[in-house]
């Protein structure tokens, strides 16, 4: 059940962070979430991945869509995507994606930081 609150919860700040906010406000996002929320390595990980990477591939192609790949075509030829857009939009999602994970996993490594050890007599 947290792993579903955190997907939801980076995709949907994230979301909110974009309208205001830089692109990389989604490893912030993701950072957050994966500290305040408990969780171990792996499934932060994918949180952020999944959150982000849902979150931009919905983005990517609701604006291919309102363009009518013309915009996305145009980029595509640019890159050495051979004017692919379905490729472009998917190094943009695996981009995206990866950000939010390395992010959330950052935040959950942070909380081990503070987390209390227990004490077992060697220093």
């Amino acid at each position: 059940m947290k792993f579903v609150l955190k997907v939801v919860l980076i995709a949907s700040i994230s979301a909110l962070g974009q309208l205001f906010l830089p692109f990389w406000s989604v490893a912030m996002v993701a950072f957050l979430i994966g500290f305040v929320i408990e969780g171990n390595g792996f499934s932060s990980f994918l949180s952020g991945f999944l959150g982000v990477g849902l979150l931009w591939a919905t983005v990517a192609l609701i604006i291919d869509v309102q363009t009518a790949s013309l915009l996305s075509g145009k980029i595509a030829s640019v890159l050495p995507f051979a004017g692919s857009v379905p490729l472009l939009i998917l190094v943009t999602v695996l981009i995206g994606a990866v950000v939010g994970g390395f992010g959330a996993l950052s935040g959950n490594m942070f909380r081990a930081l503070f987390r209390k050890q227990k004490r077992t007599g060697y220093y």
